[in-house]
């Protein structure tokens, strides 16, 4: 059985935890952002958990994680 290759897109944005959770960065993080408030700015340091509707296809795109 041949080898499952690794997404590598998937794997520079998204994050998997020790408990094998799915982490990802906020969108619009980075476009313009001089004209966002320090209060939104503030938020995309956070990263969220990824839905669960999309779980099952990152998980085959991240097999080794």
């Amino acid at each position: 059985m041949p080898k499952i290759k690794t997404h590598k897109g998937a794997k520079a944005r998204i994050h998997i935890t020790a408990t094998g959770k799915l982490l990802r960065r906020k969108r619009m993080s980075s476009h313009l952002r001089r004209k966002k408030p320090t209060k939104v700015t503030r938020k995309f340091s956070d990263k969220l958990a990824v839905d669960s509707s999309d779980f099952k296809r990152l998980r085959k795109m991240l097999p080794y994680g």
